[in-house]
């Protein structure tokens, strides 16, 4: 009887224990992501830097479309694993693009969760639209550089950020992973947690609301 009881009383324990170890898991994994985005910030500067103020690609193809050479990743056709992308020298793993509360399709690339202002600061080579120079860029603080990023259900990745004009939009939205938040960092380099229903401009899927600047 006394093992009964024993027994009993460790199962009661265990069940209003797991939900604060599963909360303060949660909490830490959004605290990673949020420094891994700041050091992305950091990357996306010293490459400006490095090129005439003028931001980091989002992406582009080789001519005969085999390589994809991208911000996060190098894709070749046919051959097995990738190479950092453009911002791998500064950010010399490809942790710093995974976020550790993400999980779900990655489309070839090892890690993913976060995806870059295709829009308004990476470009688009297929739309015509080039790298902004920071200079030009009105209102930094107020212009998304790289956010936790995914679409669909069940969510996959995507690591284009598309503004809502976009034709692409539906494939290149915020997700808002971390219980109704989403990560972010600005191209100001400063870095925040963003509520999906603190800025405007409705998503498809239930994803949340953003505006890319």
């Amino acid at each position: 009887m006394e093992l009964l009881v024993v027994v009993a009383i460790v199962a009661i324990l265990a069940s209003i224990l797991m939900p604060v170890f599963a909360q303060a898991k949660s909490a830490a994994q959004s605290t990673v992501c949020l420094s891994n985005l700041k050091q992305l910030g950091l990357a996306f500067h010293l490459y400006a830097g490095d090129s005439d103020e003028v931001a980091v690609p989002a992406f582009y193809y080789s001519s005969d479309f085999t390589t994809e050479t991208a911000w996060d990743f190098v894709s070749v056709v046919g051959a097995d694993g990738g190479q950092l992308g453009l911002l791998g020298r500064y950010t010399r793993t490809g942790q710093l693009t995974r976020c550790p509360s993400f999980s779900g399709e990655s489309w070839g690339r090892p890690t993913t969760g976060y995806a870059y202002n295709t829009t308004y600061l990476g470009g688009d080579p297929f739309l015509g639209v080039l790298p902004a120079a920071l200079g030009a860029v009105a209102d930094p603080s107020g212009t998304v550089a790289f956010a936790d990023a995914g679409f669909g259900d069940p969510v996959a990745a995507c690591n284009y950020l598309r503004a809502p004009s976009d034709p692409l939009f539906a494939a290149g939205t915020v997700h808002f992973r971390h219980h109704g938040s989403a990560n972010t960092v600005w191209a100001d380099g400063h870095a925040r947690r963003v509520r999906g229903t603190s800025v405007t401009g409705g998503l498809p899927g239930g994803e949340g609301d953003y505006d890319l600047d």
